[in-house]
């Protein structure tokens, strides 16, 4: 963001002398002629951009540089919310079906039953996962940072870091990933790499996976089941949409997914909590309402 916008962009101006003009106009450009084509940058990269130049003109402000974040003065652009498509149940349960025996199978179902992202999956570290006990925790997440070589990180939120319960199938399934993992390294050879990444689901040499290619996969998986076209992103959201409609509560939820807040997780999924308050009132109903018993 600094290297491709902001410097080019407002770099030439005096930080004590920056305006909301200046930014108005630096993301004005942005949206019309920015990017490698010229042809302009996406509103959420706009966003991003403006929320990076926000916090470095916070820092400023609290290190006395400035009198005040002008980046705070400008509206982001409107970010049209992208359509989620969840799996229901017995589409989750015909993408398991048509992955079974793939050598990422684990990935798959580590991604549809925990709600990872995909990049917390593909971070994922054998030291991270403790099987006799069941638990599984994200503490880092696989990046690639201006395109350069993969790196793990730390998760962007504390929130982020949690602690996750595996389900005993899974359990199962990630010891049968082990297994085949340890038969990648013996014929890997000397050009087995792991040992410094230590991944859960790595390449045949140990080394992290390619994200573009881990979605080719999982699209053509879709393919063949004849499922509908989601992104491997949305496995994400139809574990919390299923968690919701079987009446798991939002807090639950917030916690298992890693959110920030209570709200993102109302709002990301408040097309199924209906459903689920009716779920939860059905119930209700046949303890208030019961028939009574013949004769009675």
């Amino acid at each position: 963001m600094v290297r491709l916008y902001l410097k080019p962009m407002i770099g030439s101006h005096q930080l004590v002398k920056l305006t909301p003009q200046h930014v108005q106009a630096m993301m004005n450009a942005m949206l019309t002629t920015g990017g490698k084509k010229g042809t302009g940058v996406s509103p959420r990269t706009v966003q991003y951009t403006r929320a990076v130049l926000r916090r470095a003109l916070g820092q400023a402000l609290k290190w006395g540089l400035v009198s005040r974040n002008v980046a705070t003065l400008v509206d982001p652009p409107r970010v049209e919310r992208h359509e989620m498509r969840a799996f229901d149940p017995a589409e989750a349960q015909r993408f398991l079906d048509g992955v079974r025996g793939d050598r990422l199978e684990a990935l798959y179902t580590v991604a549809l039953s925990l709600g990872l992202r995909q990049g917390e999956a593909l971070g994922l570290r054998w030291q991270d996962v403790d099987l006799d006990t069941g638990t599984l925790r994200v503490a880092v997440t696989l990046q690639r940072l201006n395109r350069q070589k993969p790196c793990l990180a730390e998760p962007k939120t504390r929130q982020s870091r949690r602690t996750l319960p595996i389900p005993s199938p899974l359990a199962t399934q990630l010891r049968a990933h082990r297994k085949r993992q340890l038969e990648d390294r013996l014929l890997a050879g000397e050009r087995w790499n792991g040992d410094d990444w230590n991944l859960v689901f790595a390449n045949r040499v140990g080394g992290p996976l390619d994200p573009t290619h881990v979605v080719k996969a999982f699209k053509q998986h879709l393919t063949r089941a004849g499922l509908p076209d989601i992104r491997f992103h949305d496995l994400r959201h139809s574990c919390a949409s299923l968690l919701v409609a079987q009446g798991t509560h939002p807090r639950e939820v917030m916690e298992i997914l890693g959110h920030s807040t209570i709200t993102l997780t109302m709002n990301t999924y408040s097309h199924v909590m209906p459903q689920a308050k009716r779920t939860a009132i059905d119930a209700l109903s046949g303890v208030l309402f019961t028939m009574p018993a013949a004769g009675d």
